[in-house]
């Protein structure tokens, strides 16, 4: 079959034949209809990530959306190596992976998977968002901020703001339901005043940030007493400077989210009612299909935040 395979850590994967997924005991071939390619793919192919390390050479790609042999569609998470998601088909453990409503088309079904769960699970577990809270979401340009403008309103939030540089996919943002829009661009602006009155002047119940860095810190400040700020990523910064006034006149919680951790129950959950949204029309996020000749060179934007999902559709 053809596949785009990784053949040495660090590499860039090729497209080219590669052996086919024979059956196997405990195991299930599927035929791939989508794949979704994320910054995690290239952590993982570079050799050094713990949480996921596999000998070479593999088909590349983690998560993806594949037809099983009645025709039903099922979304994965992990895959039975050397296939990955990156091909013409794949192997999955029996029993595993989330069913595909009918209706829900496979390119937008498998961006509720690594991305829309560290959305939704961001807001609904780490953050514990009620109905009527306010809301600020950074990196609302990224596709996890895409979904979690959306999700934030389908939990009930009572005004959501969303951050971002790009200004452009800050205006989509308004348009997926976002009440406020904050630039992130201007350099000289005091960002921390910016965010609190965007949130009506009181401050933000709820935090989710995929930045780190500035903006971060600007939103820590921006909150209100007893706030939740969920950190789930580092794109603008690896390091934030917070200064211990600032934490303990305005006491927050600091709380971390990664999908490693949040269990397999509380995924399959959290996706389905995702999915559920996203088939009646409530969920929508912007998509960029690529064959799989494609790969290599999406593979190096990938690093660039393109702004939309790169999907891979074999």
């Amino acid at each position: 079959m053809r596949a785009a395979v990784l053949h040495s850590h660090g590499a860039v994967p090729e497209v080219g034949e590669f052996r086919e997924p024979e059956p196997e005991d405990g195991a299930e071939q599927l035929s791939l209809r989508a794949a979704a390619l994320n910054p995690i793919d290239i952590r993982v192919a570079s050799g050094q990530f713990p949480l996921e390390r596999y000998e070479t050479p593999y088909v590349a790609g983690k998560e993806g959306v594949g037809a099983r042999a009645d025709g039903s569609l099922v979304y994965f998470e992990y895959t039975r190596k050397p296939f990955g998601a990156f091909g013409e088909r794949t192997l999955i453990e029996a029993d595993s992976g989330y069913d595909v409503p009918d209706g829900l088309e496979p390119e937008l079904a498998v961006c509720l998977g690594v991305s829309g769960l560290a959305a939704w699970l961001g807001l609904e577990w780490r953050g514990r968002l009620a109905p009527g809270e306010t809301v600020l979401i950074l990196g609302a340009s990224g596709v996890v901020g895409q979904i979690a403008v959306q999700a934030a309103k389908l939990m009930g939030a009572g005004h959501v703001v969303a951050a971002a540089r790009d200004p452009e996919l800050l205006e989509y943002a308004g348009t997926l339901g976002a009440d406020a829009l904050v630039s992130l661009r201007d350099d000289g602006q005091d960002l921390a005043r910016t965010l609190r009155e965007a949130s009506g002047g009181a401050g933000f119940d709820v935090v989710l940030d995929p930045l780190w860095g500035e903006p971060a810190a600007a939103a820590m400040a921006a909150t209100r007493s007893f706030g939740r700020v969920v950190n789930l990523g580092q794109s603008a910064g690896a390091e934030a400077t917070l200064t211990s006034q600032a934490i303990r006149s305005t006491p927050i919680d600091l709380l971390g989210y990664t999908n490693y951790t949040a269990g397999e129950e509380r995924k399959a959950a959290a996706y389905a009612e995702m999915a559920g949204h996203a088939a009646r029309g409530e969920l929508r996020v912007r998509i960029e299909r690529i064959g799989l000749d494609d790969v290599p060179e999406a593979w190096q934007r990938q690093g660039t935040s393109p702004h939309a999902k790169l999907v891979v559709v074999p």
